[in-house]
């Protein structure tokens, strides 16, 4: 019974780590670029994804300077709410400039 209590917690550890990940959603974080950013901004998504590594969105993300980030690379755009950041994030992390994937936005 203890083996199968430390393989429950394990479980349940690892899903509460994956659970962040598992609730951002790249398409959306795409078509929220598009609403709220493209216009102001004056490029597409997959240019703004571009301006970083796949490692160094994740720092500016992890640092919680997301929304300082956008606003430096385009200054007419007003910040993003908090509800659509992590869903941003993982739009810019999948298209990268060392991602291999290429934005169709």
């Amino acid at each position: 019974m203890s083996k199968f209590l430390k393989l429950l917690f394990i479980a349940i550890v690892s899903l509460g780590f994956l659970s962040t990940s598992a609730l951002a959603d790249a398409s959306k974080g795409q078509k929220l670029f598009i609403k709220e950013m493209k216009a102001p901004c004056g490029f597409d998504g997959g240019s703004m994804a571009k301006k970083h590594k796949q490692a160094e969105w994740k720092a500016i993300q992890d640092s919680g300077k997301l929304n300082d980030e956008l606003m430096k690379q385009c200054p007419n755009a007003k910040p993003l709410k908090d509800s659509y950041v992590e869903h941003v994030y993982d739009f810019l992390y999948n298209y990268a400039s060392d991602s291999g994937n290429v934005a169709s936005c």
